[in-house]
């Protein structure tokens, strides 16, 4: 006897199709209806949708620009420098962040107890305060109390201090710097050559120590000589030239952020340090490893499989939370391209430039960060 054949509305293959059916109807209309209003609100302002704007000249200038640019150079070259001057808060940032993230998140399983408890009210405190708070207080407490160009702060007698922000002694030669990476490259080849032959075989390397010290030495004499430092100089008219100046806008913005997300970075380097079994801690020290050694061969490894996810949505943050510099009149891409749409009236086109720009840049960190997770991660055959 045939089976009784199943009622459509009880097929379950039925209603998986027709329910995805029925999402793409619904996306499809949702997209047209804001095409719609897109098409009516461009066709009422009697201008049509384009970026042939950009070759204009932008007729504005921009107070920090890493290439050179004039009021006369178009709104084109205007959004380049803001694209780079964001860059150059995110990138310091993510570096900074990622050094302060891992020693306060790694200083939380110190044996010091004022250490752990500094970095306890460090955690809580900036993680429970608005970034947008944080970067005011940087600017208007901090920075704009500090004294005139003319009565500056010096430190170690090359770092000068001054409402203007902070001036640093920068390379002036670039040979250096090759080196200065070619030395960095083979001490981390180095370094891990030595650290897999004290796991593997117990030699404590001392070889390898005494190439370390060479490169050591061969780094401390192309910084002393090599690179050719450029220090600040307060000329007539207290202008500084030589060295590196950082406004105050920059600096005030770049430390907020780094403070901000580095107490975020802390608690998932926490996190993962936590998630590694007890009995690796056990088993590393039963071997006669040092605290040191055991958190650096044996835990920290382990708990990088749980900490780099998370690390890509804070680097992520990181470098949106970058926008909020226009609080305080840093030019970066937002404040540049808001101007140009003050200028232009052209809304939507600079607002596709922008989510853009802060979209390629995220995806090139998570496409980075997946790179490095999928490194960590345990290799099964």
């Amino acid at each position: 006897m045939a089976s009784a054949r199943v009622p459509i509305w009880r097929d379950d293959r039925f209603w998986k199709v027709t329910l995805q059916i029925l999402a793409v109807v619904a996306v499809v209309a949702i997209a047209d209806f804001f095409l719609f209003n897109l098409r009516w609100s461009i066709a009422r302002r009697g201008s049509g949708f384009g970026f042939d704007f950009l070759g204009s000249a932008a007729s504005f200038d921009i107070g920090e620009h890493l290439i050179p640019f004039r009021s006369s150079d178009p709104y084109g070259r205007a959004f380049g420098v803001g694209i780079l001057n964001s860059l150059k808060i995110m990138l310091v940032g993510l570096v900074l962040t990622t050094l302060l993230g891992i020693a306060a998140g790694v200083a939380r399983f110190s044996q010091n107890w004022l250490l752990r408890k500094i970095v306890v009210v460090y955690v809580e405190l900036f993680r429970n305060t608005p970034i947008l708070l944080q970067m005011l207080f940087w600017y208007f407490a901090v920075f704009s109390n500090l004294p005139k160009i003319e009565s500056r702060i010096l430190v170690l007698d090359t770092v000068y201090l001054s409402n203007r922000g902070v001036v640093i002694p920068w390379i002036s030669q670039g040979w250096g710097v090759v080196g200065l990476g070619v030395l960095a490259i083979a001490a981390l080849l180095t370094w891990r050559w030595r650290t897999r032959r004290l796991v593997e075989a117990g030699d404590p390397g001392r070889a390898g120590l005494y190439i370390l010290a060479t490169f050591g030495v061969a780094a401390a004499l192309i910084l002393l000589f090599g690179l050719g430092w450029s220090l600040p100089v307060i000329g007539t008219n207290n202008q500084v030239t030589g060295g590196l100046s950082l406004s105050a806008e920059y600096c005030s913005a770049l430390l907020a952020l780094v403070f901000y997300t580095g107490a975020f970075v802390a608690e998932i380097v926490r996190g993962g340090i936590l998630a590694v079994p007890k009995g690796q801690w056990e088993a590393a020290k039963a071997l006669g490893f040092n605290n040191g050694l055991v958190m650096r061969l044996v835990v920290f490894p382990q708990a990088l499989r749980v900490m780099v996810p998370p690390l890509t949505s804070e680097y992520l943050n990181l470098c949106k939370n970058s926008s909020l510099a226009v609080a305080i009149a840093y030019p970066e891409v937002y404040s540049v391209s808001s101007t140009i749409f003050n200028q232009t009236g052209r809304a939507v086109e600079m607002m596709l430039l922008i989510m853009a720009t802060y979209l390629t840049i995220d995806l090139i960190i998570a496409l980075v960060m997946n790179f490095i997770n999928s490194m960590v991660q345990i290799k099964e055959r």
